[in-house]
């Protein structure tokens, strides 16, 4: 019997079609955002900052044109200018309480120009959200020799989730986590999500420590908040696909090739960064000075 015939190997032709589909979009586009992302986290400083208030600023826009003020331009421009002023104060000064007094009068704006009851609350609403993205980011990067450590772990934990339970679901299939919302995600991909998620975290600590550096966090906790946030990243994606089905599409956007909106690629990350702001929160407040 003949031995079949060696495959050819890629033609010109064929990577260019790769690359003009939709996976070959999404691949792209998904190395040059890790790229961004890891390159301005090591860098760290201006870079970093403004890539986040950037970001910030697109989730809040993203939020209003997906809720029901969607109608109002005014609030999705005025609620990402306010979350980009507020990324910027506190790159600038340091000070968490300025950037929450710039984001203070920024929700004061929207109050005043929402037409309605539900339009301002909405906008409110996508404000808080977006300053999560704006401002922990930004304050966790700060923090003075675990801040790149801190963003890493964050990286990772998104990442590995992310990735392990797409193959996972796809792998073994099973019983579905929230068909009502996402029809495709099993509890299996959840599993698979938190055991690898759980695993990089421990990992990015792990290599931290052995260069002195988040030594006295004990490897068997890094591995409990890594699970936690990990559970809640994937909460936090499903919560963005219920907005999505509320709200009637199936992207939040089409900034990014392959991806759909900001929100499509950081809803699991802002479940994280409300997790590693509310860190931020306990810990300051546990260090401040009795009156």
């Amino acid at each position: 019997m003949a031995s079949p015939e060696p495959r050819p190997p890629a033609t010109p032709r064929s990577i260019g079609s790769f690359l003009s589909s939709e996976l070959g979009r999404r691949t792209l586009s998904g190395i040059a955002l890790v790229a961004v992302a890891l390159g301005t986290a090591w860098w760290g400083g201006l870079a970093f900052d403004i890539l986040w208030a950037l970001a910030g600023a697109l989730v809040c826009r993203e939020w209003v044109a997906l809720s029901p003020a969607r109608a109002e331009t005014v609030l999705g421009l005025g609620g990402a200018a306010a979350v980009a002023v507020a990324s910027v104060v506190l790159s600038v000064s340091g000070h968490l309480p300025s950037a929450l007094t710039a984001l203070a009068v920024g929700a004061a704006g929207l109050a005043a120009l929402g037409r309605d009851r539900t339009s301002r609350l909405w906008a409110l609403a996508g404000l808080i959200y977006a300053a999560v993205i704006g401002l922990v980011p930004v304050a966790a990067r700060a923090l003075p020799e675990v801040g790149l450590v801190v963003i890493l772990w964050m990286f990772a934990v998104v990442w590995m989730t992310d990735i392990a339970a797409y193959f996972t679901g796809r792998s073994l299939g099973g019983p579905k986590l929230w068909p009502s919302v996402s029809p495709k995600k099993t509890w299996s991909g959840f599993l698979g999500g938190l055991a690898a998620g759980s695993l990089a975290g421990m990992a990015v600590v792990a290599v931290a420590q052995g260069n002195g550096i988040a030594e006295g966090a004990p490897l068997w906790m890094v591995g409990c908040g890594s699970a936690v946030a990990s559970a809640f990243g994937q909460l936090g994606d499903l919560a963005e696909s219920a907005l999505k089905r509320r709200a009637g599409v199936k992207d939040s956007g089409h900034i990014i090739p392959g991806h759909g909106g900001v929100m499509d690629r950081l809803d699991a990350f802002w479940a994280v960064a409300l997790l590693v702001g509310l860190g931020l929160v306990v810990s300051s407040a546990v260090r401040a000075p009795a009156l």
